[in-house]
């Protein structure tokens, strides 16, 4: 009888241990905005959670899945029985369309990671002819001061242009300042390159041609660059052109016998690197393996966490392993989850997605 009591006591006392955990509950997970204008600016919803459990709830983190999307929520510690905020604001412009963000939550609840997600479709302000040059640089006016020449493959050149008009009724004259080497210059029927000086007449409208050459580039994945424009002699540092670039492999020209050969990489999807004390230097080491027959390069690890380097082997031999070493130093108690992406010359899997997972006390 005594084992019996014993062994209830046990049970009893993990219940009432788990029943003291905070508990968090939404008013909602998902919010809907419909259509909503982009000419009439942001907009906000606000998530009502409350805290179901015994002990206090505190959020460590919220973090919005881009930059178009910002979260604020309840700092102080929610006590049981009370309730707490989380306030998203979507900003449309320059994003027409349908749109899915989702917001993620950590905190010290039972449930340490939720998701929240807002949706809707951005209908287009209308375009007036003065505003076909919206981004304004002085007296010149553009179509946009961002250009994305999406996937471009390595060895390749390409080319794309944004639109320009001279807004005043005077000449004005243009150069560029590059971070890179690019060309960079003017339309195809007057080649001449803006690294030196180019006139354009008043009331004048035509395109500035910019060309990408993924050659010029030692890595592959996303990259972005910054094209300073000297207009009238003059430099302002809100007068920049962004390029961005997405550099791939190209497997296009691989034979059957050289893509049955190639290399394959194997990674778990998921890794936990463990729990860390704060303000203490962490380190977790994983390994990337190469179950094909040719080299495994790793061109590169992309992980957007403050302060984190991840150093890996460069390659691998088939039926080898190679370390993947994670070096960082946490700053803030709570349980994190971080996209990863390895880019390999696996031509299956080029782009591999892992999550790292970890908490800091």
């Amino acid at each position: 009888m005594k084992k019996i009591f014993m062994l209830l006591a046990g049970v009893l006392t993990a219940g009432m241990l788990f029943a003291q955990e905070p508990v968090i509950e939404y008013d909602k997970t998902e919010h809907d905005f419909g259509k909503i204008n982009e000419a009439d600016g942001r907009v906000t919803t606000v998530f009502t959670f409350k805290n179901s459990g015994m002990t206090p709830l505190v959020l460590n983190n919220v973090r919005a899945s881009c930059g178009c999307t910002t979260p604020k929520w309840t700092k102080e510690p929610v006590e049981p029985g009370k309730e707490g905020q989380i306030t998203v604001t979507y900003n449309p412009n320059g994003r027409p369309g349908h749109f899915n963000k989702t917001i993620t939550v950590t905190s010290n609840a039972k449930t340490s990671t939720t998701k929240l997600h807002i949706t809707g479709e951005v209908i287009p302000k209308s375009v007036k002819p003065v505003d076909k040059f919206p981004v304004k640089m002085g007296a010149l006016g553009l179509v946009t001061d961002v250009m994305d020449f999406g996937d471009v493959k390595k060895g390749a050149i390409t080319t794309n242009t944004i639109g320009y008009a001279n807004q005043q009724a005077e000449p004005i004259t243009l150069a560029c300042r590059n971070t890179v080497d690019y060309v960079f210059g003017v339309p195809a029927a007057n080649a001449e390159r803006l690294d030196q000086q180019y006139t354009i007449e008043k009331d004048k409208k035509g395109d500035l041609q910019l060309t990408f050459d993924a050659n010029m580039f030692p890595t592959y994945g996303p990259m972005e660059e910054k094209i300073y424009l000297v207009i009238d002699g003059k430099e302002d540092p809100k007068h920049v052109i962004t390029v961005r670039a997405n550099v791939v492999e190209d497997f296009s020209k691989m034979t059957e016998e050289q893509l049955a050969n190639a290399p394959i990489v194997t990674m778990a999807n998921e890794l936990n690197l463990g729990t860390f004390k704060q303000g203490k230097k962490a380190k977790a080491t994983f390994h990337i393996s190469n179950a094909g027959q040719d080299m495994l390069l790793i061109h590169r690890i992309i992980a957007d966490y403050n302060g984190m380097t991840i150093n890996a082997a460069k390659s691998v031999r088939s039926g080898k392993r190679g370390n993947f070493t994670v070096n960082f130093t946490p700053t803030e108690a709570g349980t994190y989850e971080l996209p990863v992406t390895v880019i390999t010359n696996d031509p299956k899997q080029s782009v591999k997605k892992v999550t790292m997972r970890w908490s800091v006390e």
